[in-house]
């Protein structure tokens, strides 16, 4: 089983992770970078254009894309940073978005 979370003064590189999490579970710092990497290709794999759209990593967070659509030009809109002044908004095209979400023992942790 994992050890209790300690606080941490400082943010910790990818080496300190992947040290950590080998320690932690007795598996080899290359073993425990594999694993991330599978789970890189899993995550790409549902988010890719033309799949699922959404994958969810258990127990801590859930990825997914949002589709935003083109928005038209626009004239003659009112300045939000000079009131009083109008302005022209360019035209935007259609995008897709990464959106994560926390899942409920992430927001616990905290």
């Amino acid at each position: 089983m994992l050890a209790k979370a300690k606080k941490l003064q400082a943010a910790m590189t990818k080496t300190q992770i992947l040290a950590d999490i080998a320690e932690s579970t007795e598996l080899t710092k290359k073993q425990v970078g594999s694993v991330f990497d599978a789970l890189e290709g899993i995550i790409g794999r549902h988010i890719a254009k033309g799949s699922v759209g959404s994958c969810t990593v258990p127990g801590l967070l859930k990825i997914k894309t949002i589709q935003k659509p083109a928005q038209k030009a626009k004239k003659n809109v009112p300045n939000p940073f000079r009131p009083g002044e109008l302005m022209d908004v360019k035209a935007k095209p259609a995008s897709t978005r990464v959106k994560i979400l926390p899942l409920k023992k992430l927001k616990d942790m905290v």
